[in-house]
């Protein structure tokens, strides 16, 4: 990334001092609990301000939905539970809940040199599914699959490419983390400094071991600087990314892939309005990786978007962008940087994702959650196209103790979906996708069911139900045959079950046991091959 757009940016922040002294600091991890506990005070009907189509939060931000949950909270009428998770966010949230709204009173250096820690032992048997496939894509595309002419047709076969890998199977959305077969190791830990209440750092390394390999590497998961906070917040550094209300993934950016090296301008709480409806925003500049596919080198920049607004108290709509622009081996003039920006032509330089979301919250059905989300790889005028689709529900409160939870999601991936001709290796970062782990071309059905013994003691029940293969199916004849032996492409079907069990073992220090097994039938697109997956994941965690 340039050095002026940083220059740019902290312009940006010293001209906006109202901002700046907020209290800044660090992101909560996407796999830490506070997000579920923030998620069943929703549930209560106690926190109503908040916005799930930007993440991470900082822990400012969820400092102020405990502040929000405490205020309503009645004596008489709150569920126990409920009064366990404020008291349990108190005990995570110590800082910010001290320091919210008394900036002044923040110490002008501190640090904790060891914010959370994890260990984790992952043990498993089995292959990754490869996402390497040829797609038909016939065009012609209208709205919804419905019309058409808004994308041109394509004679038969017109084919491209699918790209990427799930990565380690049963576990998704782990930073860029790879398991291999047999027993792996994972020990992760943060650090904070604070500058007053303007600054603030955080430092996480992680040391990963795999025995398929017999050896040891370090490597930096999340590490940076933030200035500002509330309404306005620059970060420099890696961090994690996630745009979108979905719960098992999202179309346009998620911590599916290695975390980027990035600048964000953000607002990290929601920015209230008086004229205009309650806001938040993310940008994120950052550059993938340099790659050679089929001998064309690309390291293209990369840009993300996200303005999530609240018209109404139990109604969030969000805009969504993700774009790979310029590098080696595509056009860089000043022309091509500006249609690779604006994009929609035949001639830029770019390969852009963008969409919307919508998440409903119905208090009166015990403030479950209906929620969605449309991204393209094309437009037509405004209207994206080329549609892929995230959707779900979530029901907080399934019993009125509110001890018990479901949720369903649905995914669907175009036939296009991460793939490109002016970038060949698609929407992938590291191999991975940056959006939804399940890639293009799917489907994917998941269910989830969880109970509360307490704060600290859950069980989670999980199934999954994905298809490969019946979108873009290619197909073969007697005189027309693709790849080598003519072999049709078959559909592959997963299952899976997946059960975990979180549980306090000794003050600040939690555990989780997780075990996962899965089918695949027709693996990889070849008829009648099978294969077993299993998956054994036991973590030690510090103030997780």
């Amino acid at each position: 990334m340039r050095l002026s757009n940083i220059v740019v940016a902290l312009f940006v922040v010293v001209l906006c001092p109202g901002f700046v002294f907020a209290l800044s600091s660090p992101n909560i991890p996407l796999d830490s609990p506070i997000y579920t506990y923030l998620e069943k005070l929703s549930g209560f009907g106690l926190v109503s301000s908040d916005v799930k189509g930007i993440r991470p939060f900082s822990r400012a931000e969820a400092a102020r939905m405990v502040r929000e949950a405490e205020e309503k909270t009645a004596p008489d009428a709150t569920s126990p539970l409920a009064t366990e998770l404020i008291s349990r966010l108190k005990e995570l949230l110590p800082r910010e809940l001290t320091y919210y709204d008394r900036e002044e009173s923040a110490p002008a250096f501190d640090y904790d040199p060891l914010t959370t820690a994890r260990l984790r032992y992952v043990y498993l048997d089995g292959a990754p599914r490869s996402y390497y496939r040829a797609v038909h894509d016939p065009g012609d595309d209208g709205v919804f699959g419905i019309g058409g002419g808004l994308r041109p047709s394509n004679p038969y076969p017109s084919l491209v490419q699918q790209r990427g890998s799930e990565g380690t199977p049963l576990f998704e959305n782990n930073d860029g983390v790879v398991y291999k077969r047999g027993t792996n190791l994972d020990l992760t830990g943060s650090g904070e400094l604070y500058f007053g209440a303007m600054g603030s750092a955080l430092v996480e390394p992680q040391l990963l071991w795999s025995e398929a390999d017999d050896e040891a590497r370090v490597r930096l998961n999340r590490g940076y600087v933030k200035i500002g906070g509330k309404g306005l917040e620059l970060e420099v550094g890696r961090d994690e990314n996630w745009f979108g209300p979905g719960y098992r993934g999202a179309i346009t950016l998620t911590n599916n892939a290695r975390n980027l090296d990035q600048v964000k301008l953000s607002s990290p709480e929601l920015v209230r309005s008086k004229y205009l409806w309650d806001l938040k925003y993310s940008l994120v500049f950052s550059r993938l990786e340099k790659t050679i596919t089929d001998g064309r080198e690309r390291e293209p920049y990369f840009f993300a978007g996200k303005l999530a607004m609240k018209p109404l108290e139990n109604l969030e709509f969000g805009i969504n962008l993700g774009r790979q622009a310029g590098g080696p081996g595509v056009n860089n003039g000043f022309g091509d940087i500006v249609r690779g920006l604006v994009g929609g032509t035949s001639e830029d330089n770019s390969n852009s994702i963008a969409g919307f979301d919508l998440r409903l919250r119905l208090p009166w059905l015990r403030n479950t959650e209906l929620y969605g989300e449309l991204s393209g790889e094309d437009a037509a005028a405004f209207w994206p196209i080329v549609e892929s689709y995230v959707a779900g529900f979530y029901i907080p409160r399934l019993t009125d103790s509110g001890r018990d939870d479901l949720r369903f999601e649905y995914f669907r991936g175009n036939r296009i979906l991460y793939t490109n001709g002016t970038f060949p290796e698609g929407y992938l970062y590291h191999g991975l996708p940056l959006g939804h782990s399940q890639g293009g071309a799917t489907q994917d059905f998941f269910l989830r069911y969880s109970h509360w013994f307490s704060v600290r003691n859950n069980l989670a029940l999980e199934a999954f139900h994905t298809r490969r293969g019946d979108y873009g199916r290619v197909t073969v004849d007697e005189t027309e045959r693709y790849d080598a032996g003519g072999v049709m492409q078959a559909i592959e079907r997963k299952n899976a079950l997946r059960a975990s069990w979180t549980f306090p073992v000794f003050k600040e220090w939690s555990a989780l046991l997780l075990y996962g097994q899965e089918w695949v039938h027709n693996y990889e697109l070849r008829a009648g091959d099978t294969q077993m997956n299993q998956l054994l994941r036991a973590e030690l965690t510090y103030r997780y």
